[in-house]
């Protein structure tokens, strides 16, 4: 498979690249920093600098020839201000998307958050009052990216981790439509969206995700 990821420097995006060059398979990094580069090459990755903000679908969907899988790992970080909890964990992953559906990619993964339906419309405005109204965009951003990916033809699968974590993986996780709020390793998020893009699973399943005691093959078997 030939699997782009965009947030290619992300650190679930660094896990998940060496992860698909290590089951043999190619995996392409967008990123927008031309220093980032050489961090995702030594996964084994291919590396490419787009801007994801200042592109449109037509030169995107350039890069995305030939891929047979997408995934949507970027994120605007934080201290990024409300404005571009739109213009990159929103609106990206739907020029992704366009551009995916213009080449006819067929899968599209996307890395969302726990709770992103839960936002409050009084308070996930712009501009956006406080740090609390910034957080309450960020989940309005995921949860539109979602019901935009929800609504194509892709065989899509929304994958909304709890608090991430920098601990190694252990291999085994709790996801379910919802689970208990709770925390879960970046390793283990990457291996699920490996385990989704090679397996064929999860297809048309929107899932949270913790950790938990149920192998990963079997919990995305399941639902």
């Amino acid at each position: 498979m030939k699997i782009v990821i965009a947030g290619g420097h992300g650190k679930i995006a660094l896990l998940l690249e060496r992860l698909i060059t290590q089951a043999g398979h190619d995996a392409v990094g967008i990123v927008r920093n031309p220093a980032h580069v050489a961090d995702v090459e030594a996964t084994g990755a291919t590396a490419i600098v787009r801007d994801l903000e200042q592109m449109d679908e037509d030169d995107l969907a350039v890069d995305l020839e030939q891929a047979d899988a997408v995934v949507f790992a970027a994120g605007a970080g934080p201290n990024s201000g409300a404005e571009r909890k739109f213009t990159v964990d929103r609106d990206a992953a739907i020029l992704l998307a366009d551009a995916a559906s213009r080449v006819s990619v067929p899968r599209y993964v996307l890395i969302s958050a726990m709770g992103a339906d839960s936002y409050d419309p009084a308070t996930a405005v712009l501009p956006a009052a406080d740090d609390r109204a910034v957080f309450q965009v960020y989940l309005r951003a995921k949860a539109e990216a979602d019901a935009n990916i929800r609504a194509r033809g892709f065989q899509w699968t929304i994958v909304r981790p709890g608090g991430l974590l920098d601990t190694p993986g252990q291999g085994t996780v709790r996801a379910g439509t919802e689970v208990p709020r709770g925390s879960v390793s970046r390793a283990d998020v990457a291996a699920v969206v490996l385990e989704a893009l090679l397996a064929g699973a999860a297809i048309g399943r929107q899932f949270e995700l913790t950790s938990g005691d149920v192998p990963i093959h079997e919990a995305l078997a399941a639902l």
